[in-house]
């Protein structure tokens, strides 16, 4: 006789059925598994939004929608591309409100996507393409060395630090670095509107680049003196010629690991203090100490992580600066800790009002 035969094998099975309730927990159990399933193929899908991103603005999509909605036919035909594989882009393009596909094959573009033209006053058309140039999507996709390191996977992937890479690969180091100064004018023009400067004194601008921004602040206060502090292959194609009145600017060619000009009033230290580690951030702040003259202030436009489990675009771009330089984006609290230690103290912070940077103010102690 089987052991399971007889009252005893069918009240074992009896006892192995769920009860309702049960079975209601395991099914919600259930659904809270395929919920979870499908949420995190979802995200770990998502970078391809970004891709096709990449492949509208590198060909100019958005600027041949300018005068309303197109068929994907035409826009093949302009663009040289594929018309099925433009169709699907923009058709996925369109589930983010970028594009709307207003009839079979007909797209429009949308007021969520504007900023892909060209002609745009805020265009961020060739700062997407340096977010998603493929040196920055080949470090991202080696993550798992700097989690385990805490190195940039730049150099894993290249051999090479990121500039150095981009200085030997012209096409993609001219897309970057016209992406950055595209997406700084943005955050310039937000600068010198929020921030409050003196009305005389001397104002320099630590890791300028080309002087984009102390044009800005020199146009809008026009009774202050400007200082452009850079390397000399960085400032070598300045534009601070904007500002006709010569006698009102230099240009200063150096490391600001080495020093920044004295006698400034102000010193202007705008999204460079991410790209690097605590202790070369703690020298450049130390190097404008040093230089400023008395009651002299430190200003600093930077991303602000915030504390908490919100959604944040400082914390999105941590990652990214994880990968491919030694540095981070911060918290209030750990820019405390650096200034701080460099003789600074905060007096005032003015929270980003259309950009991502926070303006942080700091004086001598």
């Amino acid at each position: 006789m089987s052991i399971f035969s007889g009252r005893r094998s069918q009240g074992a099975l009896h006892n192995s059925t769920p009860t309702p309730g049960l079975r209601e927990s395991l099914a919600e159990e259930m659904l809270k598994d395929r919920q979870s399933a499908r949420f995190l193929t979802a995200e770990a899908n998502s970078y391809i939004y970004a891709c096709c991103l990449r492949v509208v603005a590198q060909l100019g999509v958005a600027d041949l929608l300018a005068d309303g909605p197109v068929h994907v036919g035409h826009l093949a035909k302009c663009v040289s591309a594929d018309e099925q594989a433009l169709y699907r882009v923009l058709r996925l393009l369109s589930t983010r409100g970028i594009f709307c596909e207003t009839a079979a094959g007909v797209f429009v573009l949308m007021e969520r996507g504007a900023s892909l033209r060209s002609d745009s006053r805020r265009s961020v058309r060739e700062g997407i393409m340096a977010a998603t140039t493929p040196a920055i999507y080949r470090a991202g996709g080696e993550l798992l060395h700097s989690v385990l390191t805490g190195e940039p996977a730049v150099a894993h992937v290249f051999g090479q630090s990121l500039f150095e890479y981009f200085g030997s690969h012209t096409p993609e180091g001219t897309e970057f670095h016209s992406g950055m100064g595209q997406y700084s004018m943005i955050e310039s023009e937000n600068f010198v509107r929020d921030c409050r400067l003196p009305e005389t004194g001397t104002v320099v601008d630590v890791g300028g680049g080309q002087g984009e921004l102390l044009v800005l602040i020199l146009q809008r206060h026009r009774r202050l003196q400007g200082v452009l502090c850079d390397l000399p292959h960085v400032i070598r194609n300045h534009r601070m010629g904007a500002i006709e009145d010569a006698s009102r600017w230099q240009v200063v060619g150096g490391s600001f690991f080495d020093s920044v000009p004295a006698g400034g009033d102000v010193y202007v230290i705008q999204y460079v203090l991410h790209n690097w580690s605590d202790e070369q951030c703690l020298t450049i702040l130390r190097n404008c100490r040093r230089g400023m003259a008395r009651g002299g202030r430190v200003i600093i436009h930077d991303m602000i992580v915030p504390p908490g489990n919100e959604p944040d675009q400082s914390k999105v771009l941590d990652i990214v600066m994880m990968s491919i330089v030694t540095g981070r984006e911060r918290t209030r609290q750990e820019f405390e800790r650096l200034l701080d230690a460099a003789g600074l103290r905060i007096v005032g912070i003015t929270p980003p009002s259309l950009g991502a940077l926070s303006i942080i103010e700091a004086e001598a102690f």
